[in-house]
């Protein structure tokens, strides 16, 4: 039997009269706002009458139903579990290898590579530049010789890999490409994700170096390329993580990753490539942050969207193209120097909000990373946790357990309000590119990142350890110490490469890439010549500093 609308509200009344306000003359509530991690008001409870306008198959459906609100599987996690995937890379490819093995030891399922800052930049590791930043947040990776050491011994036909690189994007996949050829493993059976998008480093990460129209061109070269010859590889993660830990609220991370994944989508039709053809192998990346409810709203939101902008927007016919797959990280940003171990809850948190919004892999960060990069102890700690998820806690045994959930299902309809509106602020300036040039985005995430430093400062916020149950205990966590000679047999295998490679025919390749640049033609082919040739990272993106050139960005007020 189903009550009315009437009904319920005269209940709502009636519990309001006889239950509530007598409640709150005994024992009010406690002061401050009940507010979610975004600065957003919640309610002292949800009901039926905040659903009025939902219908259950249009809005949420099935799990593997259209508009895949409740997933994109029917059985979730009952089939497979997610794909555990711990994000690491420091100093050597050496260090980073040993990492890997031990990690996968441990069951990890899946393998994450951080570069070091000089190989996001398109920088070799001798550059002047940047002197003094080798290994300190991934591994240095500036030539074949260095990626043939970092993936030596792992199966790569086995295994799923994913690569946090943007500007060099093409070139790091490229090299990764090579190693499987050199192995005699058909791309065709590789199985991974490059990052490689570069929209999020104007708006957030500023990891930048061509301008973004040459940029623009070269992710859609690899989604090109990789529909062609490598069809388990996502080209391109399209990633609000970096969006979320500038600052951004929930419902900002959504709408500028979904707005940044439109803007790549029109531009695969715009280079005349079918809908269907690309759009399956599009990933997301999305942060999980402290609001366990939002989180999850935010993720079944993110589904809805896309399924029904792919669908009736760009007219995709395929369902694999309707489907928001994504990859999630717990909240760096939410991490605290002050009582480290105190982490390892927030993480498990933010990961169990993960698992009940239907991610398909997860790495949970370490309780040290506020500090250092995480030591064996700390990553070991985070991956268990996901393992403790998964097998003891109960909540794979069924699918998308908080569906219904008043709470949960009004939250998701927020987020798709909210995001909508955001698109139309986008789009009224002329799109993702405009938006960024007019300093839009940058704006936004300023001031979310401001008024919640004010809460913080004010305590309107609690963060416990830091504002909140302060104590003067003295560190007492191992941090990892790397390799101190790391850096120097760095640069003896780089100059070992420039000086046995086939140098004539290094330039040879580096002056056809040129060429191709100042064409029209894809750059992948010319890209996988250079690295067979050994051309370095530095080499690469250097020429195309020359033919692009490099992005300054421009203040607006």
């Amino acid at each position: 039997m189903f009550n009315s609308k009437e009904q319920i509200a005269a209940a709502h009344e009636r519990w309001q009269q006889q239950a509530l306000w007598p409640s709150l003359e005994r024992s009010p509530e406690r002061d401050g706002r009940f507010m979610t991690t975004s600065s957003a008001p919640i309610e002292r409870i949800y009901t039926p009458l905040d659903l009025t306008d939902h219908d259950y198959l249009r809005d949420i459906a099935h799990p593997g139903e259209y508009p895949y609100t409740r997933g994109v599987h029917p059985t979730g996690y009952r089939g497979k579990v997610w794909t555990m995937r711990m994000f690491a890379g420091f100093g050597t490819a050496e260090e980073t290898n040993a990492r890997f093995r031990y990690l996968l030891s441990q069951g990890q399922t899946g393998l994450s590579i951080a570069f070091d800052m000089p190989t996001l930049y398109g920088r070799d590791t001798d550059h002047p530049l940047v002197e003094g930043e080798f290994g300190k947040c991934g591994v240095a990776v500036a030539s074949l010789a260095d990626m043939e050491v970092l993936l030596e011994g792992l199966p790569l036909d086995q295994i799923s890999t994913s690569m946090t690189i943007n500007s060099p994007a093409a070139m790091i996949w490229a090299m990764y490409l090579v190693v499987a050829e050199q192995r005699g493993v058909p791309w065709t059976k590789l199985r991974g994700t490059t990052q490689n998008d570069i929209l999020k480093e104007y708006i957030a990460q500023n990891e930048y170096i061509f301008p973004p129209e040459p940029s623009m061109r070269l992710v859609v070269d690899t989604i090109e390329f990789g529909s062609q010859h490598v069809p388990q590889w996502n080209p391109v993660s399209v990633s609000g993580y970096h969006i979320r830990e500038a600052g951004a609220t929930a419902a900002q991370e959504l709408a500028f990753t979904l707005a940044d994944g439109r803007a790549y989508v029109e531009a695969c039709i715009a280079r005349g490539l079918n809908v269907d053809d690309f759009a399956p192998r599009i990933s997301f990346f999305f942060n999980a942050h402290n609001d366990f409810f939002e989180e999850i709203a935010k993720y079944r939101a993110a589904r809805r969207i896309w399924a029904r902008l792919m669908r009736e927007t760009y007219g995709a016919k395929q369902e694999r193209s309707w489907w928001l797959r994504f990859h999630t990280q717990t909240a760096g940003c939410s991490l605290t120097a002050q009582q480290p171990e105190v982490n390892i809850v927030r993480t498990a948190i933010q990961a169990l909000a993960a698992v009940l919004g239907g991610t398909q892999s997860l790495h949970t960060n370490s309780m040290d990373e506020a500090l250092a990069l995480p030591s064996e102890k700390a990553v070991t700690i985070a991956l268990r946790t996901q393992q403790i998820i998964a097998a003891e806690s109960g909540v794979t045994n069924t699918v998308d357990p908080l569906g219904g959930s008043y709470f949960v299902e009004a939250l998701t309809d927020r987020m798709e309000r909210e995001a909508n509106a955001y698109f139309k602020a986008i789009y009224d300036q002329g799109g993702v590119i405009a938006a960024i040039r007019n300093g839009y985005f940058q704006r936004e995430l300023a001031d979310a990142a401001y008024r919640y430093q004010q809460e913080i400062d004010g305590g309107e916020r609690e963060v416990i350890g830091v504002n909140a149950y302060t104590v003067k205990d003295p560190l007492n966590i191992p941090l990892l110490a790397m390799d101190p000679e790391g850096e120097r047999k760095q640069l003896e295998r780089l100059e070992r490469v420039r000086r046995e490679r086939d140098n004539p025919l290094a330039q040879q390749r580096l002056a056809e890439l040129r060429a191709v640049a100042q064409s029209d033609e894809n750059t992948m082919p010319a890209i996988l010549n250079c690295v067979r040739a050994y051309c370095t990272v530095g080499e690469m993106c250097d020429v195309l500093r020359e033919v692009f050139g490099v992005y300054q960005e421009t203040v607006v007020v």
